[in-house]
């Protein structure tokens, strides 16, 4: 008889399963209760025994692919005579909440002594819930405090680490793995930028959502020229740096689903009014799920903006294959010594983390010197796009 062994309802919503591994391939023997395959979902890990003994003539998805409840992810062939019926597993088992799987008791009848129905009820277990282990199904104190025990161990929420989240992190894992991370830092003073950014909303003639990000995309474009190994990437296979020609920002924009970098591709050539343009589109798009690939690539340097949620401080990680990005941190109001008087001004750190096998600390303390004296001096940047 062939089992068409189906993953079961297992209930709070749950429609489908992602395989973690697989215990038996095709042409194995397996004994029935024999774990087969173990599936996580949202909530909980499980493992799937077999439904009876007999041979594996097919399973289902590989290690890391979706399965859904209901689909056939393993058949068994018990050998015996087939009488045109192909039994399901839903018929043998079905998935409890728990991480437990349960055998249907067709009599429904609770196997167990007073001693340990008394330990049930001590404990708050539902002895109805319970798998024996012992024979005819019968329970023993050992199955109730496991029962216990993983009830307790199941008050928790499961998310599954995949799509977004899982992409995210293999790319973090292998900036991590490759690149020799390094960083410095930068207190720098932001008054005059507030001041001209405010200007240019009140004479604009365009309903824009001007924030600093632009101009922090104009500094780093201006101090990227003068100094060229910070936009660029490593060639580890060929041994070389390759300097790009092109200024394309990457700006890492929060979503529900995890971080991701739209790209402004070459910057250079936009102004002001045109990147903040740009920006606000390309972060509308990354939250409202419709970014194109193309969008996503093509990157030569990433700016981070941790500070609009908050954070005066941070060690961004390097966005590979790139070498270097800049994390903009919270702008404070903070009381200084400034040309002879104490006053307050708009202030901020940046920090910049590097690839140390492509740049040295003096690469990257020049650009960051290059990038405060932009922002300290904005009208600077307007006369860049005046040439």
């Amino acid at each position: 008889m062939v089992y068409n062994f189906k993953l079961a309802d297992i209930g709070e919503g749950i429609v489908e399963g992602e395989v973690s591994k697989w215990y038996v391939k095709v042409g194995d023997v397996v004994k029935e209760n024999q774990p087969l395959v173990e599936i996580i979902t949202e909530k909980v890990t499980v493992e799937l025994p077999s439904p009876a003994d007999g041979t594996i003539t097919k399973i289902g998805p590989d290690a890391g692919k979706i399965v859904k409840v209901g689909e056939v992810i393993v058949v068994i062939d018990d050998g015996k005579e087939d009488k045109g019926i192909e039994k399901s597993s839903e018929d043998v088992i079905e998935v409890e909440k728990k991480d437990i799987i349960i055998e249907k008791n067709k009599s429904n009848k609770i196997i167990a002594t007073p001693a340990v129905k008394r330990l049930a009820k001590e404990m708050g277990v539902d002895i109805n819930r319970v798998v024996g282990t012992e024979e005819n199904g019968r329970i023993t104190e050992k199955d109730v405090k496991l029962y216990s025990k993983l009830e307790v161990q199941s008050n928790e929420e499961r998310i599954a680490f995949r799509g977004t989240r899982r992409t995210i992190a293999e790319r973090l894992s292998e900036s991590s793995d490759r690149v020799v991370q390094a960083w410095i830092m930068e207190e720098i003073d932001m008054t005059n930028v507030t001041e001209l950014k405010n200007k240019l909303k009140e004479t604009s003639n365009e309903e824009i959502k001007l924030t600093y990000m632009p101009f922090f995309v104009k500094a780093v474009i201006r101090s990227l020229k003068s100094s060229p190994r910070i936009n660029a990437s490593l060639d580890e296979e060929k041994e070389d740096i390759v300097i790009k020609k092109d200024y394309n920002i990457g700006i890492a924009t929060d979503t529900e689903q995890g971080l991701l970098v739209p790209v402004i591709k070459k910057a250079q050539d936009k102004d002001i009014t045109t990147i903040a343009k740009e920006i606000e589109e390309l972060s509308r798009e990354a939250k409202t799920g419709e970014l194109e690939l193309a969008d996503t690539q093509g990157g030569t340097f990433t700016i981070t903006n941790i500070g609009a949620i908050g954070g005066i401080s941070s060690i961004p990680i390097v966005n590979y294959p790139e070498v270097a990005i800049l994390a903009i941190n919270k702008i404070m109001k903070k009381v200084v010594l400034w040309e002879g008087e104490i006053v307050a001004r708009d202030r901020v750190y940046l920090s910049l983390s590097f690839d140390h096998r492509v740049l040295d600390g003096a690469d990257v303390a020049r650009f960051l010197n290059s990038i405060r004296k932009c922002l300290e001096e904005p009208e600077s940047l307007m006369k860049d796009e005046q040439t």
